[in-house]
């Protein structure tokens, strides 16, 4: 899917140095930074084709939180703790703007227990049309129709914005359109809006309850804590994406059918994509890179630093790498949007120090499931699923209640 730390050099040539680390972040933040050396990777994406990536190396400095505890296997719950301060971090603390009590009690109460109710939702669906929720299609539809109770009965604003299809899709099942789900709060500012997505659509030959029922479900999971009404300074905006797997259309055509007064009213973007991995990594991608389409707009570095710091409060040591071409982030970044995303792994392979960070088995896969029928409920890792519904819960807590302007502004 998205390339994987490699936690060493690669076996080819010795590239340029990396580019500059920017300025210490102006998003509020709590004591969290990185720094360290880039190496380089040919690693293979989630479509097959060779990727360079640029990755941290294993002697960067992080804040040494303790290795991703299990948890219960049955309630997919993992203790967590909440320092006002992290240890053994780089620089000083950013003092947070705002109340912190909103940020604190989404990450305590949006949990990966709470998310797996919806994945059994989505798993029954899949087995009662076809083995599958591709867009478009019946499962799809089925998708659509829990998504937008679930957000009403929250007490949310939704519409379900129809979008039409590339031709060779609509040869293939004769569709012309689809939709995504965009459900808004009823408070919070309109014009300063922080806007969370996941794609809703699986490939066809499989459920996709990993890919991507695993971030839909965090993201209802954290809605539902949050409420249609909560107290916030921003706007929350959620999204759930069609046509992901048909190279990001149901995410494209939103971004693209934007005013350019409502592209600026979006502070950052955050995506979910693949959080219960079998044989999971903890990774943030965004902030890295030579690139601008590596490395984000400006401010996708506190985006990401932000995330980073919530998985540390969590228990879990994450990584940041490069962001690619190959998940809904892609318009947000060609629009200037600040983004960044959470991912635990598709067909990369875990190095054997990714499995001492942070346990599995080295050798195999993140996923080895991935785009296949048995991406099903019964091969998730409840305890990733749990660390980053809660440190996305407590991403969106602090954005809400605390951002004034983009980061990096």
């Amino acid at each position: 899917m998205r390339p994987a730390d490699a936690d060493g050099r690669s076996d080819g040539p010795a590239r340029a140095p990396a580019q500059q680390a920017p300025s210490p972040p102006t998003f509020p933040l709590r004591g969290y930074a990185v720094d360290g050396q880039d190496t380089h990777q040919e690693l293979t994406s989630r479509h097959g084709r060779e990727r360079s990536s640029r990755q941290r190396s294993a002697g960067e400095s992080v804040s040494r939180t303790a290795a991703p505890p299990r948890g219960d296997a049955e309630a997919g719950r993992v203790p967590f703790a909440v320092p006002d301060q992290l240890p053994g971090t780089s620089v000083e603390s950013c003092s947070p703007l705002g109340d912190a009590v909103l940020e604190r009690r989404l990450r305590a109460t949006a949990t990966g227990a709470g998310a797996g109710e919806h994945l059994l939702a989505l798993q029954r669906i899949a087995d009662a049309n076809g083995g599958n929720r591709a867009c478009p299609g019946p499962g799809y539809e089925a998708s659509v129709r829990h998504v937008t109770e679930t957000l009403r009965a929250a007490g949310y604003d939704v519409s379900t914005p129809a979008y039409p299809l590339p031709k060779r899709r609509r040869r293939r099942d004769g569709e012309t359109c689809c939709r995504n789900v965009i459900a808004q709060t009823r408070t919070g500012d309109r014009g300063r809006v922080v806007v969370l997505g996941a794609h809703l659509d699986s490939v066809r030959r499989g459920p996709g309850i990993n890919d991507n029922g695993s971030g839909v479900a965090a993201l209802l999971e954290i809605a539902t804590r949050l409420g249609g009404s909560p107290p916030v300074r921003s706007a929350v905006r959620f999204a759930f994406w069609g046509s992901e797997e048909d190279d990001l259309v149901g995410s494209t055509h939103y971004v693209d059918t934007l005013s350019r007064a409502e592209r600026d009213d979006v502070l950052l973007y955050l995506n979910l994509d693949m959080l219960a991995s079998p044989n999971p990594g903890y990774f943030v991608l965004g902030g890295e890179g030579r690139s601008r389409a590596e490395h984000g707009p400006p401010g996708s570095a506190q985006v990401a630093c932000l995330l980073v710091e919530q998985l540390a409060a969590t228990g879990v040591v994450a990584r940041t790498v490069p962001l690619d071409r190959e998940s809904d982030y892609v318009p947000f970044i060609d629009a200037g949007i600040p983004s960044a995303g959470v991912w635990a792994g598709d067909r990369e392979t875990k190095t054997r120090k990714q499995a001492q960070r942070w346990g599995g088995r080295a050798g195999r896969p993140f996923d080895p499931h991935y785009h296949t029928e048995r991406d099903r409920l019964d091969t998730l890792d409840r305890a990733a699923l749990d660390h980053f519904t809660r440190a996305v819960a407590g991403a969106v807590g602090r954005a809400a209640v605390s951002l004034h302007t983009r980061p990096g502004a």
